[in-house]
C-alpha cells in the first residue's frame, strides 16, 4: 500500500529555517515526481515545489523561490524541503505528494498524498 509520511514541521521564528522530510513506501519512488504543497484552513491547496522523477530538476512557486530548496534521495525513498528565511505567511500544513511521470503545479495530477506536517512561523 502506497504511503507518504512527512516530518520536520514545528514552530520557528521569522527568518529561521526548517527541513521537512517525506518518506515514501509501497511505490516505485524513482518513477514519481515528488511535490510539496501547503494548506491553510479555508484556502485552496497551494503548490510549493516539486522534484522531477528522472533528473531531480526542481520547480518552485514564485513565493518561495530563492528561499526553499526541494531535493530527493532515491536510495532512501525520501523527499526533502529545506526552508530558509521563513516568513509568517509561510505558516501552513505542508503536504508531500507523488505523481507518476508528471512534474508540475497541478494537484489533480498527483496520485498519492501524505497527511501533512504543521509549520508555524511566529515570534
Amino acid at each position: 500500500q502506497e504511503r507518504l509520511v512527512e516530518s520536520g514541521g514545528g514552530l520557528v521564528e521569522p527568518g529561521g529555517s526548517l527541513r521537512l522530510s517525506c518518506v515514501a513506501s509501497g511505490l516505485a519512488f524513482s518513477k514519481y515526481s515528488m511535490g510539496w504543497f501547503r494548506q491553510i484552513p479555508g484556502k485552496e491547496r497551494e503548490f510549493v515545489a516539486t522534484t522531477d522523477y528522472s533528473d531531480g530538476s526542481t520547480l518552485y512557486a514564485d513565493s518561495v523561490a530563492g528561499r526553499f530548496t526541494a531535493s530527493r534521495d532515491n536510495a532512501k525513498n525520501t523527499a526533502y524541503l529545506q526552508m530558509n528565511y521563513l516568513k509568517p505567511e509561510d505558516t501552513a500544513v505542508y503536504i508531500c505528494a507523488a505523481s507518476p511521470y508528471y512534474t508540475g503545479k497541478l494537484p489533480v495530477r498527483y496520485s498519492y498524498w501524505g497527511q501533512g506536517t504543521q509549520v508555524t512561523v511566529s515570534s
